[in-house]
Parts: structure tokens; sequence; C-alpha cells
């Protein structure tokens, strides 16, 4: 079950550029890209570096600022190889509204 909130609306979000946002205690990382958003958790699962401080690759990937540590948005997968799990978040659109799903 999930308890879902309102994180941004979806003109506050640039294109192939991660921004941070509070969740209450959580910090969540954003994503827009090509008509689809992401919401995943803001620190690095290895050191804890801000991800949004780093940048999406050409394949769709952030990577991560500190050691370059890449995630797909969608699923978590370290696709860099390296054997950690980036937390992701379930989100709807309504409207022009972004909503995470916080599990409660």
């Amino acid at each position: 079950m999930y308890t879902w909130q309102k994180a941004a609306d979806i003109d506050e979000l640039e294109e192939n550029k991660p921004k941070e946002i509070n969740l209450g205690e959580k910090q969540v990382g954003l994503l827009k890209r090509n008509g689809a958003v992401f919401a995943f958790a803001a620190l690095c699962p290895h050191t804890s570096a801000p991800l949004c401080e780093g940048w999406v690759d050409a394949r769709g990937h952030i990577v991560c600022p500190l050691h370059k540590y890449r995630f797909n948005p969608a699923n978590g997968y370290n696709s860099s190889g390296e054997g950690y799990k980036l937390k992701t978040y379930p989100i709807e659109i309504r409207g022009n509204e972004i909503f995470i799903g916080i599990i409660s």
C-alpha cells in the first residue's frame, strides 16, 4: 500500500537534468527523459554522493558525480557493473502534477 505524495509539477523538471526534492525525511531524485518521469533515491547507494549533482549519459542512466557509477532510473539497476541497486519509487502523473508512492 502506497501513500501518494505530491512531489512537483512536471513543468519544473528540465529534460535530462536530475532534480532533488525532499518528501518528509526522504531525499528523492526526479528525472524527466523522453516523455517519462522517474523517481529514485537521491543519494548513491555506494557512498551517499548526491546523484542529482551528476549527469545523465547517452543511454539515459544517472551517473554518480563521485565515482561515475551508473544507474538506470527506471529500475535502479547498476549498469556500470559494481553490483549496487538504486532505490526507485513508483510515480503517477495527475494532470501536470507528479506524485510519488511511498510505502506506508
